[in-house]
């Protein structure tokens, strides 16, 4: 392994320590245990059961966002995309609506907020003076497609970096790691960990890497694909499927959205999974977007965005270090 390498690593696995906690802190709150068990995280990683599904703090949210920084001219002028954006007054996102904790439209305002929806206002303050975002609902299966036909600018939508979509599209980040939970009925006590999904009928959702994980980690069970977050957790719920197997992040959201229905089992497993921005296939967006995300991480911008959307949310008060990206 290579000093780069090295560095990644570290910094990634400082990264997904926090989710795991934020997990096992959500798992406690939803027991109801008033104790810590074995393997729970220490009181420096995870805060009191009752900051599980604290809602957003939207007057701090909005106030970081619009104190986020605005590029000078001659930063966006040297990049043909960012030049584009800015001519054109919006960012035009990929993203989501439904996701608790990284991009979830309000029903007072109808704004969008969240880690990656903040990321992507963040991103057009900087490069129009304007945080404002057109947003397109993408889901695994149709996110490469809406930066290949011109629809988005980018995508922000807890997108995996993996080789074969790096053959349709450039990535700037990582900007976030995370692992794979499991997301079941609340009444379901056949399955405790990930060892109990052989045999089980296990969803995930359609285009993602979910499918060959659980191959991976189970071999014998049966996989059903489903379109999108919501249908599978409505399967959950209507005893079609026994588990849904997703990124930590989306277990976490979906559980803080309804404690009662749903629930998570055993511990984060898998490879780490770093989330990236999608970008154009060839285009000089990626570098544009890369020196803006080291940016935000220097000036304490990326880590407060953080705080806001998940920490506060889920009981997790030790803020990570973001990874190291790929160069």
């Amino acid at each position: 392994m290579n000093v780069l390498s090295k560095r990644r690593a570290l910094h990634s696995r400082k990264l997904a320590v926090p989710a795991t906690a934020a997990i096992l802190a959500l798992g406690l709150a939803l027991a109801g245990c008033g104790s810590q068990r074995s393997g729970s995280p220490s009181n420096g990683a995870a805060g009191s059961n009752s900051a599980v599904g604290k809602p957003l703090d939207t007057a701090a949210y909005d106030a970081l966002i619009s104190a986020g920084s605005v590029a000078d001219s001659a930063t966006v002028e040297a990049s043909t995309w960012a030049s584009a954006v800015k001519k054109s007054g919006v960012l035009k996102v990929g993203g989501t609506k439904t996701s608790a904790l990284f991009s979830l439209q309000s029903t007072d305002d109808n704004k969008l907020r969240g880690f990656d929806a903040g990321l992507s206002q963040l991103l057009a303050r900087y490069i129009i003076g304007d945080a404002k975002t057109d947003v397109s609902v993408v889901d695994s299966s149709t996110r490469e497609a809406v930066l290949q036909n011109g629809t988005v600018n980018a995508v922000f939508a807890t997108y995996s970096i993996t080789n074969e979509r790096k053959q349709k599209i450039d990535f700037a980040g990582p900007y976030y790691v995370s692992r794979q939970g499991i997301l079941v009925k609340s009444t379901n006590t056949s399955i405790k960990s990930v060892k109990d999904l052989d045999g089980k009928k296990v969803g995930v959702q359609a285009g993602s890497t979910g499918p060959q994980i659980v191959k991976d980690a189970a071999p014998s069970a049966t996989v059903q694909e489903f379109q999108d977050d919501s249908q599978l957790v409505q399967a959950i719920k209507q005893g079609r499927i026994d588990a849904y197997v997703v990124d930590q992040s989306l277990v976490l959201g979906d559980v803080a959205k309804e404690p009662n229905a749903l629930k998570v089992v055993g511990d984060g497993f898998g490879s780490e999974d770093p989330y990236g921005i999608g970008l154009p296939k060839g285009s000089d967006a990626t570098k544009f977007v890369n020196a803006w995300l080291k940016k935000i991480e220097a000036d304490g911008t990326w880590a407060k965005l953080w705080k806001l959307t998940i920490g506060d949310r889920t009981g997790v008060t030790e803020v990570p270090n973001p990874p190291a990206m790929d160069e």
